[in-house]
């Protein structure tokens, strides 16, 4: 029988390096994938009334996601940073805008102080290391956002995910299991895009 985490972790590897290339040779993605999220705003649900956007944090090799926070602070939604609030469970999301303080959240992480306000977001940016065109993503293992995906969308079927990644990222297929959660879209330096099915940009 195929073990689907054995071919995660076989590609979780590869999708590593290949990011860490993609990384080093463009500096002007974070800022290139900001303005396709606001051309398309408004397949997003962004166009409209504030809404609570989640953005992580970028570390490492992941692409610049300051550019974002900065442009969806700028139009007026309500941004927040998720929080690991412990092992196994769903994240929680903390609200932050661009010059508020941060504090170490482990593990290389930053994330804001505990007195910010705790939000429930609609529209999340998902961090992963590969994707592919049914919208399954490549995570880091842990299973954060598969769980609070889940969550989230028992609560309000019109959450919107979007991953976050440099359009190289994509592969022909990610190894997925019963509790992968499906991205709605994915949002790179080349470009914005729904998944079929999922509506359009």
């Amino acid at each position: 029988m195929n073990d689907p985490s054995v071919h995660k972790d076989q590609q979780r590897q590869i999708a590593s390096q290949r990011r860490k290339a993609l990384h080093a040779a463009d500096v002007e993605a974070g800022r290139k994938l900001a303005s396709h999220v606001m051309a398309g705003a408004g397949g997003l649900g962004l166009d409209g009334a504030p809404r609570t956007v989640s953005v992580f944090w970028a570390m490492g090799t992941e692409i610049d996601t300051m550019p974002l926070l900065t442009v969806l602070h700028a139009a007026g939604h309500c941004t927040a940073l998720p929080v690991v609030a412990a092992r196994a469970r769903p994240l929680i999301f903390k609200q932050w805008a661009p010059g508020d303080n941060l504090v170490d959240g482990g593990f290389g992480t930053s994330i804001p102080s505990p007195e910010a306000e705790t939000v429930t977001p609609e529209v999340l940016f998902v961090p992963l290391l590969s994707f592919d065109d049914d919208g399954y993503r490549l995570g880091y293992g842990g299973g954060f956002y598969d769980r609070t995906l889940e969550m989230l969308r028992a609560q309000n079927p019109d959450v919107v995910a979007i991953g976050v990644a440099f359009s190289a990222q994509r592969v022909d297929t990610v190894p997925c299991g019963p509790h992968d959660q499906p991205l709605d879209g994915i949002a790179t330096e080349a470009g914005l895009r729904r998944f079929a099915g999922k509506g359009t940009s």
